[in-house]
């Protein structure tokens, strides 16, 4: 988190994380079709000629508060490639919540489970444990054929400590939903220990709803947050 008392603006840093080809790309895309027009910057991608994005994807969003403070949230996604870890690494530096981005087919459970470990590994080389960072799970590519059944979702949901979202990213469904998840939890906890509700000049709890209207979905955001299956808590871990 990044705060400017000169400027009033707070910046927080969020990143989608996953293996190759997963729809960390395909989320940003969609997210950045899903938001108003004048809360969105520049998407600004860097992609091989295979789609796969070469050194990092960002989306900034922009939230203003009725106390004329703003809020800059800046989403980023890495490159799944084995060969990028150096650089996945850099972008995790700062971040203040991480989407973890599954592919739901069968065969790319292995492929999962690897970047997985990459990531609770990256975190530590940064001097942070994954218990401290805010984390939601996406399980993305649902409408594909050949992907893991909604009843095996749900119960490996069931003994995860985050929620998780199921997702079909190229059409939408499911990308509101992780984000406002993983922005309710980020926000909690940066929340708790910078006083950031009183800095935004918000009433303690405000801020999902002031968030969900400034880009566009007024009214949505604690439905759209809570969609999701295990962790009914929701809280941070």
């Amino acid at each position: 988190m990044q705060l400017n008392f000169a400027a009033r603006e707070i910046a927080i840093k969020l990143v989608y994380y996953g293996p190759a080809l997963s729809g960390k790309t395909t989320n940003l895309k969609s997210l950045h079709g899903l938001v108003r027009d004048d809360s969105r910057g520049r998407l600004m991608t860097l992609e091989t000629k295979d789609d796969r994005t070469l050194f990092f994807d960002l989306l900034p969003l922009v939230i203003k508060a009725d106390g004329g403070m703003t809020l800059r949230v800046k989403v980023f996604t890495v490159p799944g490639q084995v060969v990028h870890a150096s650089t996945r690494r850099l972008v995790l530096q700062g971040a203040d919540g991480v989407a973890f981005v599954a592919d739901s087919q069968k065969s790319e459970a292995e492929n999962n489970a690897t970047s997985f470990l990459d990531l609770r590994a990256n975190i530590k080389e940064l001097g942070r444990s994954l218990s401290e960072v805010p984390l939601v799970i996406q399980f993305n590519k649902r409408d594909l054929p050949n992907v893991r059944a909604d009843a095996e979702i749900d119960k490996l949901a069931k003994k995860s400590k985050e929620p998780v979202y199921k997702a079909s990213a190229v059409s939408g469904k499911g990308v509101l939903e992780s984000f406002f998840g993983l922005l309710d939890l980020s926000f909690r906890r940066l929340d708790g220990e910078h006083d950031l509700s009183n800095k935004l000049g918000l009433p303690s709890g405000a801020f999902l709803d002031m968030a969900a209207t400034a880009l566009g979905h007024e009214g949505k955001a604690r439905a759209l947050s809570a969609a999701h299956v295990g962790a009914e808590n929701g809280g941070p871990r």
